[in-house]
Order: structure tokens, then C-alpha cells, then sequence
């Protein structure tokens, strides 16, 4: 444990020292930093931690980057971070949840501004077949009862996925779940990128916030103390959409496992969406 602190307190003290300029090159050595990310781990986990609240600052400022990399390196420890919070929230012992709530808090907020400040709307095109494209022309579709005027009427369709969300400075159980899963789909939307120590946080989340409370609890290897947890169905649904990619990107087991903990609650709670 020593060790480990000693790693996460020269990460903590090379940043505040880094030049602008070296932010680039910064961002390229910090994943060749073996023992790091599992140090980070284990003080996120470590609520008495003295670095948990320096941790949590840094990752925050390493978020608030224009260097994708680095954003994407605070992002990896989300499945993480919200395990917590969402553990320490149903146990009541919120105020050990302060310095993580104001991190999952401050990545919220700024990802629903875009970079002059102003709310942004999620949304992709459906393409049209009366716009050619590197596949084909309309042309070509001529002798096709899809004719190029009939064709012309179906314009682009945008569909928009995530709506303007509001600034939230306090977490409330109204509004708990609204940030969280945003947050889940914003580290789904980079999920590719993530090492596979967040595949297997993420599987590890999605098992014990399933189970936790509940008789399943008893068969598992792990023995940590935790009421059952509260979780809204859109939640499980971004949960199920990083388990699955965590299945084939290399975590097959943690989860298969995870999928089967995700369902066995979905069908508890009766919950259509994460089943469908």
C-alpha cells in the first residue's frame, strides 16, 4: 500500500508542475505507467484514503483538458467511481462520498455544453438513398420502383438520442440516475478506447449493484458489505450495452457473468427495457 501511494503522490505532484506545451507528450507517457492505474484503483475504492480527494481533483482537471487522451484516461475509472458512490449513497454514509460525487458531478456538467457553452443535443443521421454516397448513385436506382423522385422525398432523418440536460450542482435521488446514466453514455460512446481494467470494472459494477441485497449475493467470491441498491432501468440498459461489449473484448467471463446478474435483477424488479 505503500508503494502505491507513493506512485499515485508523483502522479499527483508531476501534473501540477507540467507545462502546457508538454500536455501531448504527458498524455502518451501516463499509459505506460503500469503501476498507476491500479493504484488509482485502489485508493478509489479506499474511502479513508488521505488521496482519495487529491485523486479525484486531478482526475477532474486531466477531464477538463482539450487532449482527448487524457479525458479518456479520468474516463476509464467511471464504472468505478459510480460503484462507489452508488454504494456509499445506499448505506447512508454520503458525506464518504463527497469528493466523488463533485467528480461524477463536474464530468456531467461538462459534457452537456459543447465548447462555447451551449447545451448539447446527441443525435446521428440516418442516411437517404436519394444522396449519393461512396456506395451508390441515385441514379442507378432509376429502373427500381425506388425511383430517384420517389426517393427524393425521404430526406435525412436526425435522430436525436440524448436531449439538452440541465447543470445539476447537487446529486437528489430525482436527479441521480438522469446524471448517472448520461454518464453511462458518455463512457459508452468511448467504451472502444478503454482498457481492459475498465471492462472489468464495469462488469464488476454491474454484478454487485444487481445483486448486492439480494439472495444471489450469497453465491458469489466476493464478501463486501452492501445494502441493496436502487437502480432505474435506463441505468441497467447502459450498464448492459458496456457488458456486452466488455463479453467480446476479452472480459468473456466477468461478463457473461455480469449479463446474468444484470438479467436475474432486471426480471426482479420487472423491468422491460434492460430485458428487451
Amino acid at each position: 500500500m505503500l508503494a502505491e501511494g507513493k506512485v499515485v503522490e508523483e502522479w499527483l505532484s508531476e501534473f501540477k508542475t507540467l507545462p502546457e506545451s508538454q500536455f501531448s507528450s504527458y498524455a502518451s507517457s501516463l499509459y505506460r505507467k503500469k503501476n498507476l492505474v491500479p493504484a488509482l484503483y485502489r485508493i478509489i475504492q479506499d474511502p479513508n484514503s488521505e488521496l482519495l480527494e487529491p485523486v479525484c481533483n486531478q482526475l477532474f482537471e486531466l477531464y477538463r483538458n482539450s487532449d482527448e487522451r487524457l479525458r479518456r484516461f479520468t474516463l476509464q475509472f467511471l464504472p468505478e467511481l459510480v460503484w462507489v458512490y452508488l454504494r456509499f449513497t445506499a448505506s447512508r454514509e454520503r458525506q464518504i462520498n463527497g469528493c466523488i460525487e463533485a467528480l461524477l458531478l463536474g464530468i456531467y456538467n461538462l459534457e452537456i455544453v459543447d465548447k462555447e457553452g451551449n447545451s448539447k443535443l446527441l443525435s446521428f443521421t440516418i442516411p437517404s438513398l436519394s444522396k449519393p454516397s461512396i456506395y451508390h448513385e441515385p441514379s442507378s436506382l432509376g429502373s427500381m420502383a425506388l425511383t430517384e423522385g420517389a426517393l427524393s422525398q425521404h430526406d435525412l432523418i436526425r435522430v436525436v438520442y440524448s436531449g439538452m440536460h440541465p447543470q445539476r450542482e447537487t446529486f437528489t435521488a430525482q436527479n441521480r440516475f438522469e446524471v448517472l446514466c448520461f454518464l453511462m453514455l458518455c463512457y459508452n460512446s468511448a467504451v472502444v478506447y478503454m482498457p481492459s481494467s475498465s471492462y472489468q470494472a464495469v462488469c464488476r459494477m454491474s454484478s454487485r449493484l444487481c445483486v448486492c441485497g439480494f439472495p444471489r449475493q450469497q453465491q458469489k467470491t466476493w464478501r463486501e458489505p452492501c445494502n441493496r441498491v436502487v437502480l432505474d432501468p435506463e441505468f441497467m440498459v447502459q450498464m448492459l450495452t458496456a457488458v456486452y461489449h466488455a463479453i467480446y473484448n476479452g472480459e468473456w467471463d466477468l461478463g457473461r457473468e455480469a449479463l446474468d446478474d444484470v438479467l436475474y435483477r432486471a426480471q426482479l424488479e420487472l423491468y422491460s427495457e434492460p430485458l428487451l
